[in-house]
């Protein structure tokens, strides 16, 4: 922890310089560090997005916990739900740190949730109408979120980092758990094989998406000071290059197609050529208008007031015990 250094005879400029100096060296932020409020209202909207996007992310594989084909298929998926709620809640009491000087806790960002305020990613937006849907998010969807994670394992604010890390190393199984339902289907019969093509063609233009638009040249200032403060390290075209590298091979070699007839990779440029999603539809989508955005936040609304009891209860017992 760093020892409280008094700054009341620096200026705003002066203690700006000081801070970023101290993360340029290498060092990290802690919450009881002083940290410039840019700073801290960059975090706090990226890791609450964070974690909210892993409570609702668990809702599409939650509508295939009681229909999953085998007991061994049910449980793996349970242990994956389970998993993804208990990323959200780890990431909400780090974003929960952040919010404390600023009077705010856990429930102003439920509240913000149900009021359309806090957004969540594209992709849990997204209808899951088959069992293949439930191999595609674990396979490439957690994969898109493992390398979106793994660029802020080295985060300049030490408890995210540490977070990420445990979350990382857990959605490593979630990815071999959507990879071997993916196999499965692709060595399966030919209504499983077209069953897999269909959910990665539904998927492909959410998975696009799912990094964000491109800077076409332009970082926006929100990723420049993201960047800059060394919350992330990387563009959204970066990180999707990364992705289209390591997964349209996967993708082709298992003898499937992508919705793209123009998608290639130019030797030249060392990437890959795509065709750009509806980046119209996506700022709709994310703003609460996707096809199952209704559905899955009026089930996230009525379990939290289902489960307020609880909530009462250990609050009361925390006040007792004080």
């Amino acid at each position: 922890m760093q020892a409280q250094i008094d700054r009341s005879h620096l200026t705003e400029e002066e203690k700006m310089e000081a801070f970023l100096a101290r993360i340029d060296r290498g060092e990290k932020i802690e919450a009881d560090d002083w940290m410039p409020d840019a700073y801290r209202n960059q975090l706090i909207k990226l890791i609450s997005m964070h974690g909210i996007s892993e409570i609702m992310g668990a809702l599409p594989e939650k509508e295939w916990v009681p229909k999953a084909p085998t007991l061994r298929r049910k449980l793996a998926i349970m242990a994956k739900v389970q998993d993804e709620m208990g990323h959200g809640q780890l990431l909400l009491r780090v974003a929960e740190d952040l919010m404390a000087p600023l009077g705010k806790t856990r429930e102003d960002l439920m509240q913000d949730l149900f009021a359309g305020r806090l957004k969540f990613h594209n992709v849990f937006h997204m209808e899951a109408p088959t069992w293949a849907d439930a191999g595609v998010i674990g396979w490439l969807v957690d994969g898109a979120a493992i390398i979106t994670q793994t660029m802020s394992l080295d985060s300049s604010y030490a408890p995210y980092a540490r977070a990420l890390h445990r979350i990382c190393a857990e959605e490593k199984f979630h990815a071999q758990h959507g990879e071997s339902i993916v196999l499965e289907l692709a060595e399966g019969t030919e209504a499983q094989r077209q069953m897999l093509q269909e959910a990665i063609t539904r998927w492909w233009p959410s998975l696009l998406m799912f990094f964000g638009p491109p800077e076409n040249g332009v970082i926006t200032s929100n990723q420049e000071m993201n960047m800059r403060f060394k919350i992330r390290s990387q563009t959204n075209e970066e990180l999707r290059q990364a992705f289209l590298k390591k997964y349209v091979p996967r993708i082709f070699h298992l003898g499937f197609t992508l919705p793209d007839e123009t998608i290639h990779f130019d030797e030249a440029a060392d990437q890959w050529v795509y065709q750009q999603p509806d980046w119209e539809e996506f700022k709709q989508i994310v703003k609460g208008n996707g096809p199952r955005s209704a559905h899955r936040l009026n089930l996230r609304q009525m379990s939290y007031e289902e489960t307020k009891w609880v909530r009462d209860a250990i609050m009361s017992y925390g006040r007792q015990a004080g």
